[in-house]
């Protein structure tokens, strides 16, 4: 069993610096905006654990189908020697690629990335027990920012799963993309997890499910605030929205004010209207060709693109070209 010592690119005076800077922009913005990696303190990431157990979330079932069916072809295709995952977490899904690279025997070591040292600390010691072969290499990182810090040599696969490239922009991703590829060497490989785009009435009750577990999801991102910054948020006077926008094709989830609010946050003073919503998430849906652009524009070249049988989601791996 190998486990190095964690390496910190993102020490937690820069997140605390973030949350700021996101809150004083966010807030005050017309319409006023928060980005979703401030749902993930502890309870936040137990919610949406439990989220992906819930019916009506699919695309954690649906990913989860397309790596158990295709894994062997990806560590067969992709021969990687190193295995760097973003955004890590548990690596849950991911040891479904472990055991296949484990099959061939050709993997050396994984590095996950991730925010969190605490996650990282567990996970790593967690990997490196269950595959004594492996190196385990942590870094905490933020995977917009620290794509610069992955390992350098040997033939590597980027692991990007659970459609989490859907909560950035089209512009976002552009750059994301751009600087993944700038990070990679020609013949490196992307493995990258897409949801598609479906009836919305598959698709709003995966974001607003009967149980409420991702409305509550949703408000805690005012307790995180609440406290981390003092602020005086009142989560439960906020009641959570999810909504499809056919024109950009994707859910938008929000907090809508139930009455009028005054809140202070940092210096600010901050007024809600009645009705007013605060924009939390953005997950975009994508079809085929759209994921082959948006690779080929970066510099990636497609060789596979799978889905599960019910065509919920998308599992492309790529190549750096």
């Amino acid at each position: 069993m190998s486990v190095e010592p964690l390496e910190i690119y993102l020490e937690e005076r820069e997140v605390a610096r973030g949350l700021r800077h996101d809150v004083r922009v966010g807030l005050t913005a017309h319409p006023k905006w928060l980005p979703p990696k401030w749902f993930y303190d502890a309870r936040g990431s137990e919610l949406f654990e439990e989220i992906t157990r819930l019916p009506e979330y699919y695309p954690t079932r649906a990913e989860r189908a397309v790596l158990a069916a295709r894994a062997d072809e990806i560590a067969a295709t992709s021969g990687a020697k190193t295995l760097i995952e973003l955004g890590s977490g548990s690596s849950e899904k991911t040891r479904l690629l472990l055991d296949a690279f484990a099959r061939r025997g050709d993997l050396g070591t994984f590095v996950p990335l991730d925010v969190s040292v605490s996650a990282l600390r567990q996970s790593t010691a967690e990997i490196a027990a269950d595959y004594p072969a492996l190196r385990v290499r942590g870094i905490v990182g933020d995977f917009t920012r620290q794509l610069d810090r992955l390992p350098t040599g040997g033939r590597r696969l980027v692991v990007f799963l659970g459609g989490t490239i859907g909560n950035l922009a089209p512009d976002e991703r552009a750059g994301f993309l751009a600087a993944m590829r700038a990070a990679l060497e020609p013949g490196d490989w992307l493995l990258i997890g897409t949801d598609l785009v479906k009836d919305p009435a598959v698709l709003v009750p995966a974001y607003d499910d009967e149980a409420g577990v991702t409305a509550e999801f949703n408000r805690n991102v005012l307790r995180v605030i609440n406290r981390e910054l003092g602020a005086d948020f009142d989560p439960e006077a906020f009641r959570h929205v999810a909504i499809w926008d056919a024109e950009r094709e994707w859910i938008e989830m929000r907090l809508r004010a139930t009455r009028p609010m005054r809140v202070r946050v940092l210096d600010l003073v901050v007024d809600f209207a009645e009705g007013e919503e605060l924009r939390t998430e953005i997950s975009a849906k994508f079809r085929r060709a759209g994921i082959e652009a948006e690779l080929g524009a970066a510099g990636f070249v497609t060789r596979h693109l799978w889905t599960d049988d019910d065509g919920l989601f998308a599992v492309t791996l790529a190549q750096a070209g």
